[in-house]
């Protein structure tokens, strides 16, 4: 396989980028000036090398603690967790400076080919849970088909460890129906926390 169709392939697997966006991606490395592309390839390699996942949520971060900046704040309510499905959900949430709990980034939702949870992080967020002092979960998945079957499941396992004093609440529908969180806008979001129940 030559080198340019080789990249395409590569930049094509990135979400919401088709094939024609990747040969454009292509073409312009072509064209860019070697010190931009040597820049890209060891920002690229610091990445890999230097972001690690949070011990408790999850989070990318590149700090020398296990947890991330969040889970290590003293200053967040450690009662309250918000359960999102990916990392660009808890930055949309977190934009909104609305909320000032935890989170716990699941890493996915059921899919056509996966309806049993194994793709989810389901045990280590019930672990964070038998193992905190939680009063209200937040399970803020997207109002799309598969994020609402996965908040059925989620709100299952979690109902499974018979803690009675914990409430579970799911974002109010001010969210439109089949969006997603990383695009909704900061008012929306805000008036979905607001009115979650």
């Amino acid at each position: 396989m030559d080198s340019i169709k080789k990249l395409q392939d590569l930049f094509s697997r990135f979400p919401t980028i088709g094939s024609r966006t990747a040969g454009r991606f292509v073409f312009y490395l072509i064209n860019a000036p070697k010190i931009e592309v040597d820049a890209l390839t060891a920002a690229i390699q610091d990445l890999k090398n230097s972001i690690k996942l949070c011990d408790f949520c999850f989070n990318p971060h590149e700090l020398q603690n296990n947890l991330c900046q969040i889970c290590s704040d003293s200053v967040r309510n450690k009662q309250l967790l918000c359960i999102v499905e990916k990392e660009t959900d808890l930055i949309s949430i977190e934009n909104t400076k609305k909320y000032k709990g935890l989170y716990f980034i699941l890493g996915g939702t059921l899919t056509l080919r996966k309806t049993d949870g194994s793709n989810l992080r389901l045990e280590p967020l019930k672990e964070r849970i038998k193992n905190s002092p939680f009063s209200e979960i937040i399970i803020a998945l997207n109002p799309t088909p598969e994020g609402k079957s996965t908040s059925v499941l989620v709100e299952r396992a979690i109902k499974e460890l018979s803690l009675p004093d914990i409430k579970i609440t799911h974002l109010a529908q001010g969210l439109p129906v089949g969006g997603e969180l990383e695009y909704a806008d900061e008012e929306t979001l805000e008036s979905a926390f607001d009115g979650r129940k």
